[in-house]
């Protein structure tokens, strides 16, 4: 397996898309449904990547992405915004909170796997 990517996702239709097509990448997955979860399997689980959801029940992406961003032990984790909700402002309200990119649903798989090897290192 390559490197651990956390995926916060509370759709479960996109949560299994998602994880399906990093599996196929050779990525290890783990999974959160909120963002509070999300935080909670940052810290637990340190992955080397998290795509996270912008719209969650609990506590929303952007507040997680802060939660994330503020622990001197999680920071250097680059995080990928993932939202349906592309309208004006959404992109630099994400980098704002601290996400190190963003993707607008539905996902384009090449653009994803590209941003993955850009912030992953791998070739």
């Amino acid at each position: 397996m390559g490197s651990r990517i956390l995926v916060v996702e509370d759709n479960p239709d996109n949560r299994i898309l998602i994880a399906d097509v990093l599996d196929s990448m050779d990525y290890e997955v783990i999974i959160a449904t909120d963002g509070e979860e999300g935080v909670k399997k940052a810290s637990s689980d340190r992955p080397d990547l998290i795509l996270m959801d912008i719209s969650l029940p609990q506590m929303d992406g952007l507040t997680a992405t802060r939660h994330i961003k503020e622990m001197p032990e999680l920071k250097h984790i680059p995080i990928i915004a993932l939202t349906a909700h592309a309208m004006v402002g959404d992109r630099e309200r994400a980098l704002e909170a601290g996400c190190d990119d963003y993707v607008s649903k539905p996902i384009d798989l090449k653009e994803l796997a590209t941003k993955l090897t850009h912030f992953l290192g791998q070739a």
